[in-house]
């Protein structure tokens, strides 16, 4: 497809409107967290998994989804994987048991990873060079989006009408953006169906991990996305008790800082040709930390500060760690690209195990020193890249370019 044709558009329009919906629905259960303790008698760890085991069960379906759309197509499986989700959605309005929210919830993760997995493959094989440019900007944008509205709207929800009405309301919702993708987004042209190679997917996943280069820097995003996630989610408890006490749509607004994640990312994009993408992923770390630790202070203003600053510092170094990855493989990049999306939403659906430990022991201090460590350790990681892109990369007119 052509930039600028009507069914460009079309399809733009409809990945674009997929993609909100997938992470409007990951997503909307990051301010209900408070109620679920509340009503269920849980611990906080326990109300923290009903967004990690969404995103823990995304990163294992990432793996499965590409060589299975390689034998059957890469609409199919996103329109049925996008019908499941939307389904999972709205039954889990009508659950009693926290057991069975989560076995929902699980299940949705398993279905949503299907738009993820295949949208980009789907793109770079339908749109021309300029056309794929424009069209991934605009993917990755409802991403944010998409992640931000779903909270946002639960939360307002919630406080009026109960977080079953979020779950009813956004799964509506879904319902409707669901048939616009189906019937917006077009069949693929350039696709050319091959075997089920589950082994040389398989032997290319394995050969990356042996590279340390690309393991390392898939470790990172996953290390980040650990801590940012888990940090949000307990973030929600500690403003919803004394002395804040901000209600479900408050803590729902708290997630307009992942604005600041856009930006992130666009200025780490521009900066990664000049300063490297080592330097980047370290710069990163640095703005993420000193936002983590601004929320110890005790005053709202500083701690919101502090939330903008971790939103930028995690979205420019992950945006730098992504790269990394991307431009360092040197064969099967689209495996690569999997192992990445895998390391990173498993770091996602396992941050509030580890972050719940130093709640426990500490409560809020514990979590912030809990994320120091995780930064310590990829601060190092990240040295190690540094020096290895100091090897093979030359400045040549201010920019960064390879021997």
């Amino acid at each position: 497809m052509n930039y600028g044709t009507g069914e460009y558009w079309r399809a733009t329009a409809a990945l674009s409107l997929g993609s909100f919906l997938v992470f409007a629905i990951v997503y909307l259960t990051q301010p209900l967290l408070p109620l679920f303790v509340v009503e269920f008698g849980l611990s906080e760890f326990m109300s923290s998994l009903s967004l990690s085991v969404v995103v823990f069960c995304i990163s294992v379906a990432l793996l499965i989804y590409g060589p299975v759309s390689d034998a059957v197509g890469r609409k199919p499986i996103m329109v049925w994987c996008m019908a499941g989700g939307v389904v999972s959605t709205v039954l889990t309005a009508y659950v009693s048991d926290y057991s069975v929210l989560l076995i929902l919830r699980a299940v949705q993760g398993l279905f949503l990873a299907g738009l993820p997995a295949l949208a980009m493959a789907y793109m770079s094989e339908e749109f021309s060079p300029k056309a794929l440019s424009v069209s991934m900007g605009l993917y990755i944008a409802a991403n944010s989006l998409g992640g931000m509205s779903g909270r946002i709207l639960s939360g307002v929800i919630a406080e009026y009408w109960g977080w079953r009405s979020s779950f009813a309301m956004i799964g509506f919702l879904s319902v409707a953006l669901f048939v616009a993708f189906v019937f917006l987004l077009p069949r693929s042209r350039n696709f050319k169906p091959s075997p089920l190679q589950w082994r040389s997917a398989a032997l290319a996943m394995i050969n990356h991990l042996k590279n340390p280069t690309l393991s390392i820097g898939m470790l990172i995003g996953g290390l980040h996305f650990f801590v940012f996630i888990g940090s949000f989610n307990y973030l929600t408890f500690l403003l919803s008790e004394e002395p804040f006490h901000l209600s479900p749509s408050q803590l729902g607004m708290l997630f307009l800082a992942y604005a600041a994640g856009s930006l992130g990312s666009a200025v780490s994009g521009r900066l990664s040709d000049r300063w490297g993408k080592s330097r980047c992923m370290m710069a990163g770390i640095l703005i993420f930390a000193s936002g983590l630790l601004l929320t110890l202070v005790g005053w709202l203003p500083v701690i919101l500060i502090g939330l903008v600053l971790q939103c930028f510092g995690f979205f420019f170094s992950h945006s730098a760690s992504a790269s990394w990855v991307n431009s360092r493989a040197a064969f099967a990049k689209a495996s690569a690209a999997s192992l990445y999306l895998f390391f990173y939403y498993l770091g996602g659906g396992l941050g509030s195990f580890y972050l719940g430990w130093f709640w426990h022991l500490n409560r809020w201090p514990g979590v912030v020193g809990g994320g120091m460590l995780v930064f310590i350790l990829t601060f190092f990681l990240t040295r190690k890249l540094y020096a290895e892109e100091s090897r093979s990369l030359v400045r040549v007119n201010g920019m960064i370019t390879t021997k």
